[in-house]
């Protein structure tokens, strides 16, 4: 193991741990803030959304500034593309199918859910699946990229990061501040143990902030969905696996914080810099909703459910664990990682990503609740 290494799986864990438990005690779901202004033109749950964005960007440019973040934009942050939108598209009508987005499944599998099970089964198979088009894609998104060697619209813009940041940071926080004086942040909740949103958005931004500064880029975890897909295909066909070109590739090269030299990570069935980032924090998350759920004597295995959901949330899972290697990268990167610095990819993400909530909504109220 790299002596570099110990510290990110610490960190990952523990930030994992927190997150689990957060989002289980507030039931904190991206899914359901895009999925309730289409179902419902409910808007509560969006609100925390954009609490999330508004407190991540005011510290990250704080953490850029005071230079207890090195790196900005992060690693893994690349050219921007059509292809972001497109699979920005399919991933959100999958996690609307799913019942939960990449973090969402895992919390609600922590707390016994087994329609997110069979999601997370799905996004392990999607994702090795995309090994298959990868040359084909790639040369799609190199086809159709929109701008070249930029990765922010400060870059783009020839602009000091701060000249953007700081004053969207600012109307945002005017604007969230006006919705809390409204009443519009904050519903009443009474079942034991419950955290309201908005708190659990300030800890999920401060834990995103911990993750920038102690591993050097925020929050993300679908690339280690890739690597447990490939380990569990190459049991069966190995020789397969080891000829498929993006199983070999190696895009992470970076030098972590508090570390001396450069660690490197891909999709691959191998243990390298990407697994010690993303899987402590894929089993923190699992396991610290299941210990909330067992805390506050809540857990239980939820399988009585309609077929048509199961099958729904195994459709949704397979299709957001393609889109998040089409994109590439998930909601919890795009959103709470590059929407703060106004990475290109982030934004062309979430252009695709409302259409296809709404699309997912629609599938959804027609064939799966009616």
């Amino acid at each position: 193991m790299d002596p570099g290494y110990p510290l990110i799986l610490a960190s990952s864990l523990v930030i994992g741990v927190i997150a689990g438990i957060v989002m289980h005690r507030a039931d904190f779901c991206v899914t359901a803030s895009f999925r309730d202004m289409f179902l419902f033109r409910d808007f509560f749950l969006m609100r925390q959304m954009v609490l999330v964005v508004v407190v991540s960007m005011a510290l990250f440019e704080f953490g850029r500034l005071s230079g207890l973040i090195a790196a900005q934009p992060f690693p893994l942050l690349g050219t921007p593309s059509l292809a972001n939108a497109i699979g920005g598209f399919i991933f959100g009508i999958g996690m609307v199918l799913a019942g939960g987005c990449v973090t969402g499944t895992l919390y609600k599998l922590g707390s016994g859910s087994a329609a997110s099970g069979l999601a997370f089964v799905g996004m392990l198979a999607g994702s090795a699946a995309y090994a298959e088009i990868h040359p084909q894609w790639s040369a799609f998104a190199r086809a159709t990229a929109l701008a070249r060697d930029v990765v922010t619209v400060p870059q783009w813009l020839g602009l000091s990061p701060s000249a953007l940041l700081l004053p969207i940071a600012l109307a945002g926080a005017a604007w969230l501040a006006r919705e809390f004086r409204a009443g519009r942040m904050q519903r009443p909740g009474f079942a034991v143990g419950h955290l309201a949103p908005w708190r659990a958005a300030v800890v999920l931004a401060l834990l995103g902030f911990a993750s920038y500064v102690l591993i050097g880029m925020p929050m993300g975890i679908t690339t280690a969905y890739t690597k447990l897909g490939a380990n569990i295909e190459a049991l069966f066909a190995p020789g397969h696996v080891s000829h498929l070109a993006y199983f070999a590739l190696q895009p992470l090269d970076y030098t972590p914080p508090f570390a001396d030299h450069a660690v490197q990570g891909g999709p691959g069935p191998r243990f390298d810099a990407i697994g010690a980032i993303q899987y402590p924090l894929i089993l923190g998350i699992a396991g610290g909703a299941m210990a909330s759920a067992m805390q506050l004597g809540e857990w239980r295995l939820h399988w009585r459910l309609p077929p048509r959901q199961f099958v729904s949330a195994l459709a949704g899972g397979l299709l957001i664990g393609l889109a998040a290697r089409m994109v590439p990268s998930c909601n919890l990167w795009h959103l709470w990682g590059g929407l703060p610095i106004l990475a290109l990819q982030s934004l062309l993400f979430l252009a695709g990503l409302l259409p296809g909530t709404w699309a997912g909504s629609r599938l959804l109220a027609r064939f799966v609740i009616r």
